[in-house]
């Protein structure tokens, strides 16, 4: 299988191609907008796998939950690069993919994004031998919901938002400075337990809660009727 990953759901962009089970991967952190910077890193990174978009197997991304602009672009981009060439997409769990990316953890992985607002995009999976399952759906929860549901025992904390959880909680662990946040090849590993397969027309971006606009025109819409009450 040849297989194109995408993740641009936070601050950092990446890509990465896998072929029969190498993975080629291009990364940047640099500050640039996703927009500028997701296309010409799926470009590089399948110029070093020696290949081009026609002969791809499927282009897959991380759809959600994360930044609504990052998310829209990493699944318009997904969605540009199958479509023309009738290509399937996987679907992936932006927080499904970060847990996989500590896969060779053996106890419980807590994916944790900063949502802002002091919440979470979270999930929690738990790793044996590389092997996944899930332990509870994607949320999204203040730190003190967060709190409550963790298990007893050791914790490995993946994410931009692991190092707040850590400092929050005063318990966990967190991966080496370079594998604490997402990644492209976290896509891939999920994909054989999680990955979900559609056609580049119905592929979507996932969200747990209503962009940042949406929220604040409902609040204002809230507050005008309870003025005229």
């Amino acid at each position: 299988m040849k297989i194109l990953a995408l993740e641009s759901s936070a601050r950092a962009a990446s890509a990465a191609v896998e072929i029969d089970g190498r993975i080629f991967e291009r990364y940047s952190d640099d500050g640039l907008t996703h927009s500028r910077t997701l296309l010409p890193l799926a470009i590089a990174a399948m110029e070093d796998a020696g290949i081009g978009v026609s002969e791809l197997d499927a282009v897959a991304v991380a759809a959600g939950p994360g930044s609504f602009t990052g998310i829209r672009i990493g699944v318009a981009t997904a969605k540009g690069l199958a479509w023309p060439e009738n290509k399937p997409t996987i679907a992936l769990s932006t927080l499904a993919a970060m847990a996989y990316t500590q896969r060779d953890f053996c106890g419980t992985v807590c994916a944790a994004m900063d949502a802002r607002r002091d919440q979470f995009y979270t999930a929690l999976f738990r790793f044996e031998n590389g092997k996944g399952v899930r332990l509870t759906e994607d949320l999204a929860l203040s730190a003190a919901e967060l709190e409550a549901i963790l298990p007893s025992g050791e914790i490995m904390f993946v994410g931009d938002g692991a190092k707040k959880a850590v400092e929050s909680f005063g318990r966990g662990v967190l991966p080496p400075e370079d594998r604490i946040l997402q990644r492209a090849s976290g896509v891939l590993a999920a994909i054989p337990d999680f990955g979900r397969t559609v056609s580049a027309a119905e592929l979507l971006p996932v969200y747990l809660r209503l962009p940042q606009a949406e929220r604040e025109r409902n609040e204002r819409l809230l507050n005008k009727e309870e003025r005229q009450i």
